[in-house]
Order: structure tokens, then sequence, then C-alpha cells
């Protein structure tokens, strides 16, 4: 269950706990905050009480305040769920007396959607038999992730993951039941042999193993499967086995098809006695064994071997990169349908990547196969097109299996294709083949971690493995998922038993190493890697070169054309034609990625080349520096160092810049990280301090944060000298934003001094605004003034406007703390000057809701409503929710001074929504925020007689966790419940 379209509210906890809201992925928490969710999910309108959630989340060890912990996880519960502007009444989870109670009205829960799919396949088994039913259990089964509640804590969340598991292996048995009846018991002996190997005792489950057994042709092993279990029983338990294993035993003896079977027969056969033929009894079967442990691939599995329509041939190919087990995945399907195809299965190696360049042509192919359905010598012609004809007429009326292994393209594939109705070719090859009309195409990818991990266990033996799980998780994360290289790193210890996997991990570190260590006896995963290369054009050779150099994981044709130094669309052009070859990676629209293994090839390939590595590094890191100055707060003019520009302007617009910086999501942290990586420390430098902006504005101060340690780490290496006291400055900055004002005046101090010492006067400038900003914040206005002052005379002399305007801003707010409106209205429309100069939208902003605050005061509420609107477009178009929320709050304000209380009381839920974006983990003024956004809204309500819902919401605010850090707010909301009490 994910979270795509439908909309409202989804949980899942058949796997790990998730929910989603309109789609969007919802923060549950930590794994305690979802134990309490899912013992109230999982017995939906029932009120649980408070004893029962403590017993059944802590068990027998309670927390020391009892129930009144309670209310800490159930609130971020709710406003993690809750429908935006749902208040208590409405909330999915529901005081009561004495506990909670969870409302499922409108909830779509996948253990109850699993029950709703199971009981519709049983219905339908019931009334039209097990055809019916079969894809409805498989449904059901999709709907399980992992293992239920995973990592949840206590008793309720143990006792519910059994009840849940044993629910999906009934499932399972039920699933596997309707594939013995439909003739497809081949298939479903592989889901068998995975379910004995839990629970060898179990005798339904053996019974319908002898079922398969003997319906895939195999009597002998069904009657050797019940003695080993009736001597099994006898010796170890002292029993003998039930009396429906017994009846299953004796239908075999009497070879009962009906008893066994079912009465189902499927179309295959139906075909066979309506043309008066039976099965050959020795039909050709080229397949080759299906040796190696397939992991983590059953999806893919039960789309290649989902039945076929019987009036066609069905093509279905397999593409991935090379290594990933194409091969094998192909391989075990074809044994899984091999019953269905009566005249035989033949399978082909193309080798359309052989180290040996022996690429397997049509009429080789031809020639063979034509004498495997048993041509003469002389009836095989030699041109393709006379072979091409004699193989559809000989294959016109049989019902074939082919699989076509590492095949390179359609022109390679199309003579090949059978005549039969009904046949079926299955194709593996590393392209994706967009000229072959394919009925099913599967793109297979690495392996998760969790599936890389078991297969490592497998091949190393669960106790070597389990020993060093830490060195486990980190061997499979170095083979970044990859079978092939998972399976020569397991032979490595296989045929080393002296080494630990820590041993082994140790030696791949580092890219040069990591490949280097992937090799053994024949088998090398950089050398399937470089077959993959050697296909490609020359232009498709550099752009796969050039990839490698990126310096975030995935990337766009914008950033891609950067590096190559060609337009987008022609950049965009050589991206898909890598995808096409399964080199490189698509997550979604627009976005593309190399595998880790596949990266560092790449990587290694373009250091040979060291100018062009040189010059495409240095453009990437360039569109970078470019966009983050562009959203910055300062503009690009407003940078008086590194100010070199790409050849073609890369952005229209700030807008268009901040766009595809958030498609970059957290990566842009790495980017910083790359240039220091690399020796650039100027690039480093100038890119933190341009993105600082863009963070600030996000709220995602970590990554603001760890940007500018890793740039100021490096700033003494870089050959502009301005940065070192450039980065104190940001720093300082991301201080005061955090509420960190002691550190944040150490940083102005210190960049202050370095400035004045090196002469670099716009520093200095923006040092003495900072300082200025941190003695107003600690309660020091009067020693405020003299830094603001010297800020606005020096960035004045510089035509630093930015600064000018932030100085005077806050210079205003100091005069306006002192009581003198008119001299602070006097720094705001001096500010507005130079914001306005600067053209900068936060600026403008910050400018106009001061301004409006000093007018809301003096009762103007026409002058603070026309600022506050000017105000509130600027920053909704630049997307800092955090001063959008802040403008529309005040917003409201001023409409209810006007009188307007309908349309003050709209803006204020507007402000709140607006607040509901934001982080509580990432903004620290998350809940003061919220305080005095209810507060406003409530005065509202009080105001229009709305007295309970006046309450509710200073209640609300009260009720914020962190309401005690924020004297005046809460006195706020203290005397706004106070009044409507008194009301």
């Amino acid at each position: 269950m994910d979270g795509g379209s439908p909309q409202g509210l989804r949980i899942a906890v058949l796997g790990p706990v998730r929910a989603w809201r309109d789609g969007t992925p919802v923060d549950l928490g930590p794994v305690r905050r979802q134990a309490v969710l899912a013992a109230m999910v999982l017995r939906p309108g029932i009120l649980v009480s408070h004893e029962q959630l403590l017993d059944g989340v802590w068990g027998e060890h309670p927390p020391g305040s009892g129930r009144r912990v309670l209310p800490s996880y159930v609130y971020p519960l709710r406003k993690a769920l809750d429908a935006a502007g749902a208040g208590p009444a409405e909330s999915v989870i529901r005081g009561g007396r004495g506990g909670y109670r969870f409302v499922p009205d409108g909830v779509r829960l996948d253990a109850a959607e699993v029950a709703e799919r199971a009981g519709k396949a049983r219905r339908a088994k019931g009334s039209s038999g097990p055809a019916a039913a079969v894809d409805g259990f498989a449904e059901a089964l999709a709907l399980f992730t992992g293992e239920p509640l995973t990592g949840l804590p206590g008793p309720f969340a143990e006792e519910e993951r059994l009840r849940l598991l044993r629910q999906r292996r009934a499932l399972q048995l039920e699933r596997l039941e309707c594939l013995v009846e439909l003739d497809r018991s081949a298939e479903a002996l592989d889901g068998l042999a995975a379910l004995s190997a839990s629970d060898p005792y179990d005798e339904s489950l053996l019974a319908l193993r002898m079922r398969a057994l003997y319906g895939s042709g195999r009597p002998a092993e069904a009657l050797n499967a019940y003695q080993g279990i009736r001597e099994r029983l006898r010796d170890e338990l002292g029993i003998d086995p039930g009396d429906e294993l017994r009846r299953v035993y004796e239908a075999v003896l009497r070879r009962d098809d009906a008893y066994l079977l079912g009465r189902t027969v499927t179309p295959a056969r139906v075909e066979d006695q309506e043309r008066g033929q039976a099965h050959p009894r020795h039909a050709v079967n080229e397949l080759p064994g299906d040796a190696g442990h397939l992991t983590g691939r059953e999806p893919e599995l039960a789309l290649l071997t989902r039945p076929s329509p019987p009036e066609s041939v069905t093509i279905a190919t397999v593409d991935g990169p090379a290594g990933v087990g194409k091969s094998a995945l192909v391989v075990r399907a074809a044994h899984r349908l091999r019953a269905h195809y009566p005249d035989g299965c033949l399978f082909v190696d193309l080798r359309a990547y052989s180290a040996q360049g022996q690429r397997l042509a049509p009429q080789r192919v031809l020639r063979r196969w034509l004498r495997a359905l048993g041509a003469a010598d002389s009836e095989v012609p030699d041109d393709l097109d006379e072979l091409v004809a004699a193989w559809r007429a000989a294959t016109s009326s049989l019902r074939l299996l082919l699989v076509l292994d590492d095949a390179l393209d359609t022109a390679q594939l199309r003579p090949l294709l059978p005549a039969g109705p009904g046949s079926t070719v299955l194709v593996a090859g590393r392209r994706r083949l967009p000229g072959l009309d394919a009925d099913r195409r599967i793109t297979l990818e690495p392996l998760a971690t969790g599936e890389a991990v078991a297969l490592l266990r497998h091949i190393l033996g669960e106790e070597r493995a389990d020993r060093e799980p830490e060195a486990t998780q980190e061997l499979a994360r170095l083979c970044d998922g990859l079978p092939l290289a998972l399976r020569i790193a397991g032979t490595r210890l296989q045929t080393r038993p002296a080494w630990t996997l820590s041993h082994l991990v140790d030696r791949m570190a580092g890219d040069e190493r990591r490949l280097g260590e992937l090799s053994t006896g024949d088998r090398s995963v950089e050398a399937a890697f470089r077959l993959s290369y050697d296909q490609l054009t020359p232009e498709q050779q550099r752009g796969f070169r050039t990839l490698g150099l990126a310096p975030t994981v995935e990337f766009d044709p914008l950033l891609s054309a950067s590096m190559l130094g060609r337009p987008p669309r022609d950049a965009e052009l050589v991206l898909e034609d890598l995808v096409d070859t399964s080199l490189l990676q698509q997550p979604r629209p627009g976005r593309y990625r190399l595998h880790d293994l596949v990266r560092v090839h790449a990587r290694r390939l373009a250091e040979a080349a060291p100018a062009e590595a040189g010059a495409a590094r240095t453009a990437a890191l360039r569109l970078f520096l470019e966009a983050g100055r562009i959203t910055s707060d300062w503009g690009p003019s407003g940078f008086p160092t590194g100010r070199g520009r790409i050849t073609e302007a890369p952005f229209a617009d700030g807008k268009e810049a901040e766009t595809w910086l958030d498609a970059a999501s957290g990566e842009l942290a790495d980017v910083v990280g790359h240039a220091a990586a690399l020796g650039e420390a100027d690039y480093a430098c100038w890119i933190a301090e341009a993105l600082s902006d863009y963070f600030l504005g996000r709220g995602r101060y970590h990554e603001c944060r760890t940007s500018l340690e890793i740039a100021l780490a490096h700033a003494d290496q870089a050959a502009d000298q301005r940065m070192v006291p450039a980065l104190r400055n940001c720093l300082g900055v991301l201080d005061i934003y955090t509420g960190r004002l002691p550190e944040g005046r150490a940083w102005f101090a210190e960049a202050l001094e370095i400035s004045r010492r090196r002469a670099e006067r716009r520093e200095e400038a923006r040092a003495l605004a900072g300082l200025g900003t941190a003695e107003l914040n600690l309660g020091r206005g009067d020693q405020a003034i003299p830094h603001l002052t010297a800020s606005v005379e020096l960035s004045r002399r510089h035509d630093d406007h930015w600064t000018a305007a932030m100085a005077l801003c806050v210079l205003g707010v100091v005069r306006h703390a002192q009581g003198t409106d008119e001299e602070a209205l006097t720094c705001y429309e001096e500010a507005l000057r130079h914001a306005e100069k600067n053209a900068r939208p936060r600026m403008l902003s910050r400018v106009l809701t001061l301004a409006a605050d000093v007018h809301l005061g003096r009762g103007h509420y026409g002058e603070a409503r026309n600022l506050l609107l000017r105000a509130a477009e600027l920053v909704r178009q630049a997307k800092d929710v955090f001063m959008y929320a802040l403008a529309l709050s005040r917003l409201g304000t001023a409409e209810q001074g006007a009188g307007d209380l309908e349309a003050a009381i709209a803006i204020h839920h507007q402000a709140l929504a607006q607040h509901q974006l934001l982080s509580p983990l990432t903004e620290p003024h998350y809940d003061r925020v919220e305080m005095d956004i209810r507060c406003r809204l409530g005065r509202v309500y009080a105001a229009a007689g709305r007295v309970r819902e006046a309450r509710e919401q200073f209640r609300t605010a009260l009720a914020v966790p962190g309401a005690d850090a924020y004297p005046g707010e809460r006195a706020q909301a203290l005397a706004g419940l106070e009044q409507c009490t008194a009301d």
C-alpha cells in the first residue's frame, strides 16, 4: 500500500507503520508513538482505555508519569494525521472518558483492505472457481510490504504482528491451492518450498505440497514426502499424520485427479482436446539449470509468469544494468512456466555483451532451433528470409516457450519470434528495446538493502553473516545491491575463510579499491560495465563519463547540459539514450541518476581525461553558485567576489532557479562537500554563502549549518579571503534565526574583527548589522544603536542596499520599542528605498511588515492593511512559508481592526494552514508562531461573539508542547480564556 493518488488519510501497518494524507507522506515520529497509534488503529471505533494503551505499548515497564504521558503521544499524532483546520471534534483520534478512540470513517487501512480483498477472493472462488480468485489473493498479499508493525515495541504490537503473520500465511496457502487447482502446480511448488521451511510440521501445508507434486507429474515424490513426515511425527512427537494428510496420501495412491487437482481444466488442455492432440512425450527442453538463489524478485516473477492470452504470441522483456540478475530471473520464470508449453522450451544466449565479441546472428539460432524441432539438415535453408519463413511455418501449430538471453536490439530478435498462438517469448538484455512490441516490460533494479543482506546470508551462511551484522549491511551497501557484486564478494569470503566481513569492507574503502575488490576468477563487475560502455557511440561515451562527475546523486538535463557544454535539449537526448542502455536510471520524469557502482566506473573513465573532467566539474559548481545567488536576498549583484558568469544565463529568474534547487532536495549540502573534497575551496565557500538565504527561507537550518561549517573549514585555503569573515556573518545570521543569540553575537564579533583587519568593508557593515540585531534580541536595544548606525553609514558608502535596509529595519524596531514611532517609520521609509533598489522580495516584505506593525499599534488599520497585502504577496511568490504565515497573521489583525471580522477569521485560518507546512523539528519558532496566530484568531472569534470557538483557540494555544517557553504568548492566551469565561 503506497501513498498514491486517492485523497484522504491512508494508514499502513502491514510492514513499517506509515501514513499518507492526500498522497503526501506523514511523519509519524518515533516507534513508541507509532505503537500508540497502532494500538488504536487496530481497534477501530473502540474506546481504548489509558490502562490498555500503557499495558499494550510499555508492558511491564510503564513510564513513571503513568497515563499523563499519553497526551504527549496523542497530540503530535493528531497534528500529523488530521486534515488541515480540523478541531478535536473532527480529529481521527477522539478523547473519551478514560481513553481514546480512533475514528475509521474515511480512513483507508491496509489491514482492513486485506480482509476486504481476501473475502472478495473467497466469494469469487466459491461462485466461479479458482481462476476468479487467484489474482484476488495475490492482490491481498501484495499489501504486505514486510513484517507487520516493523520494529514497534510492546505486547500489543507483538500479538498483532503474530496475528497478521498468521493471516498472511493463510492467504498464501489459499492462493497456492488455487494454483494447484488451475494446473499450475509447478509454480505453486516454489511458494510452498518457502513456506515449508518455516514450519516443517504443518500438515495442511504438506498436504497441499503433495497435491502440487502430483500435479507436476511427480507422484513418487508426493508419496515420499508423506512417508518422511510420518516418520518424523512418530519419532519426534509420537503421533501419526492427521485425517487430511492421510486422505491426500490415499488419493495419490489411486491417482484421484478430481480430489487432488479439482475439476478445473486449463485452456491449454481444452485446446489440445479440441485439436485431438495429446502432450508430446519428449518435448524439446533447452532450458539451462535453475541454479543459484534468487532473492527479492517475487513481484517480477509474478508478472512474468502471469497467464498469457491463448490467441497470440506473448512477449515479455527484462532489462537492467550488467550484473543485476536478468538471466537468473528469466530462467527461473521459464522453469515455472515450462509445464504450460507442451511443445517445448528453447533457450539461446545471444551474446550481445560477450567478452569475446561472438555475438550470435539470427541465422545460426534459427538453424539450430529448426533442427531441435525435428527438421533434417537438408530441410534447413541458408538464406535469412527463407530461414524466417521456415521457422514461422514450423512453429505455426506449436505452443512454445522461448528464452532469448543477452539480447542487443530489435533487429536481432524479430526473426526469432515464433508464429504459434499461445507461445511466449522471454527476452533479457541491457537495452530497453523500445522498437519491440512487448506485452510486458520489466526494468530490473538492484536489490534493496534487506534483500541484498538476505542474499549475502544465503551465500555465506547465516551464522557467519550474523556474527557481523553491521559489516554485512555495509558490504551490501558497497555492492550497491547488485547481485553480481554480492556474489563476487560472497565468493571471495567463501574462498578466504580467515577473512572477516569487516576486513573485506575495509579493503573496499575508496572508489579505486571498491571495484578492484569486486573481481574473482573470470567474473568482474567493472568488466561487465565496460562491455556496456564499449557499445555506446562516442557522444554517449562522453556523456556517460561526464555524468560520473556530477556533484549530486540525481541530476537533470540542465546540469548535464552545463557539464557537457551543450544545449539542454541535446543533453536530454544523450540522457535518454543512456537510460535505454540501462547505464542510467530515471527515478522520475526529468531526473536521472547512476547506480553507485556504475557511477564509480564512470568517474574512473572520466579521470582518464583530466582536461575534460576539470571543465565539467567547474561548470557544475558554477551552475549551483548561479542558482544560489539569483535566489538570495542579496541578488546576484550583492556578491562582490566570485562573479564570473556562465556563458549562457541558465535561469530566466529567481523563481526558476528556486524550482531547480527544490528538485535537488537534500543534496545541496553535498555539493559544498563535493567542492571541498575536490580542492575547490573558493567554490565551496561561494556556494555555501549563496545558498544560505535559500535554506533559511525554507527552514532548512541543519543543511544551512552543515554547508557553512564545511565551507568555513576550507576558507583559509580559498583565494577569495573575503570568505573568512563572510561565512562567519552567515553563521551569525543562522544562529539569530534559530534563537542561539550568544553564539550569533560571537560569530558577528569575530567577523567584525577580521573584516576591519583585512579592510573588507562590506563584511564589516554586515557584521555591525548582525551585532545590532543580536543586541536587540538580547534585550539591549540601547547597545544595538551604535552598531546599527555605523552599519547604515558604511553600507551607504559602498552601495550595499541590502545591508543598509536590514540595519535600518532593526534600528526601526529599536525605535518602535522605545516608543518613538515617528522615528521608527522614518527608518522604515529609508529602508524601503534601499530595499526597492535591491528589489528582493523577502527584504521588501520584511520592511513592509515592520512598518505595518507600527500602524497597527497606532490604530491605523487601513495603512497597515495596504502594507501587509503587498508584503504577503511578495513572500507568497518567494515561497517563504514562515514569513507568509507572519504576514497573514498581521493582516488578519488589520482586518479585525477595520471591522471585517469574517475576513479576519478566514485570513487567520489561512495563516494556520501555512504554519502547518513548517516542520516543528526544524523551525525553532514553530510553537511561538502557532500560539501567536491562535491568540489573534481567538480574539477575533471573541469579538464576533463566537465564544466557544474563541475558547477553543486559546486552549489549543496553551496546549502547545512548548507553551511555557513563551510567557508573552501564554499570557495572551490566559487573558483571552479568562475574558471568554467572564463573558
